[in-house]
């Protein structure tokens, strides 16, 4: 089976790891990959042992001649089956380059915004069959219209080895410049208005108030970032808040941490959270999306309602005054993730959909 896979994203966020693992578990079940990609994405630098790499320019929704340059590609590739991993052009622009080029045609769905049932009835016959990775993902896509056998869930998944690699305490206090006595709280997202980062900043002087040395570390990048930054200034929170910026080596730092937050308002699933959960921390997450999938309420970590602050400041200040409850909560995170994220689940899952996409289209 020849698979032409589609990734627009110029970073290797949580989607384009996704593809990566995909892409590395395809090639072992004997799968022949090819990936198209944005030029200078990180993805390209990254998935040459895995796949044929080809890179095009990728300008987004707006983009239309992405059409021709796809089916370009795709007729001088001659795959079985196309692939599209993400939205910034790649979904609608692709969908149409693999129905000119007439060649079977899955979608991944990675984001639980919603839709018009116009529109969903329009885009959707582009695409053979939908994959959403959450089950949160596929009951908006049904509750728009979307018929249940053209969409099934594949949970993303985490390499959960990759990140229970411990913690050095001394070197990680050094790295971020912290204190012997702080707790440290994470946040793993990009600096966007849906991921919550200023429902935190405004729980902060709450939780501030019962744990002084409580230090929180915001890791990430984004155009939210000059606002969350003023925020923090203006809330004076400047000794408690750290900007710690895109770090590829989080795998090293995220055992340190005492818990993550993620109060985000939208999530269709959040790897961040599958990588704290696999890390062995527990985890205040928000009631939406695909995250209540990832986060058992009171089993491996807290949920809150979207946008709730008190909420969340009561969470945070429960899990900093009980650290039993916290390693409770972390072990069976771990469990949670070995159960139902795994890789190879994740791979099968997604080529079951190609096998019957195909079968269905050979009969």
């Amino acid at each position: 089976m020849k698979v032409l896979h589609v990734e627009a994203g110029l970073h290797l966020y949580g989607g384009a790891q996704q593809v990566m693992y995909l892409l590395a578990g395809l090639q072992r079940q004997g799968v022949q990959n090819v990936l198209v990609c944005a030029r200078g994405s990180a993805i390209a630098e990254r998935a040459g042992g895995v796949a044929e790499v080809v890179t095009l320019p990728m300008k987004g929704d707006v983009d239309v001649g992405l059409i021709g340059r796809l089916r370009s590609v795709i007729a001088a590739q001659h795959p079985d089956l196309v692939h599209l991993h993400s939205r910034r052009g790649a979904d609608l622009l692709g969908g149409l380059a693999a129905r000119l080029a007439g060649v079977p045609c899955v979608l991944s769905r990675r984001v639980d915004n919603p839709e018009s049932r116009l529109w969903v009835a329009i885009k959707y016959r582009l695409f053979d069959h939908v994959i959403t990775i959450s089950a949160g993902i596929r009951e908006v896509l049904l509750s728009e219209g979307l018929p249940a056998d053209k969409v099934s869930c594949v949970h993303s998944a985490v390499d959960q080895q990759a990140w229970q690699r411990g913690c050095d305490r001394a070197a990680f206090l050094h790295e971020f410049d912290l204190s012997e006595d702080a707790s440290v709280a994470g946040m793993i997202a990009q600096f966007i208005p849906r991921k919550g980062h200023l429902h935190l900043l405004a729980a902060l002087p709450q939780v501030l108030r019962e744990h002084a040395r409580l230090r929180v570390l915001l890791f990430g990048q984004g155009p939210l970032l000059a606002e969350v930054r003023s925020a923090i200034a203006t809330q004076g929170l400047e000794g408690s808040v750290k900007l710690a910026g895109f770090r590829a080596d989080l795998a090293d730092w995220l055992g340190c941490l005492d818990l993550v937050v993620h109060p985000a308002e939208m999530e269709g699933l959040g790897v961040s959270l599958l990588q704290a959960a696999a890390a062995g921390l527990p985890i205040i997450a928000s009631r939406a999306g695909g995250m209540p999938e990832i986060v058992e309420h009171a089993v491996n970590g807290l949920l809150i309602d979207p946008g709730d602050t008190q909420g969340l400041a009561d969470a945070m200040n429960r899990l900093l005054d009980d650290p039993a409850l916290r390693a409770a909560m972390g072990q069976r995170g771990r469990e949670r993730v070995a159960a139902y994220f795994s890789l190879p689940a994740m791979v099968d899952g997604n080529l079951a959909v190609y096998r019957r996409v195909l079968e269905r289209r050979g009969s």
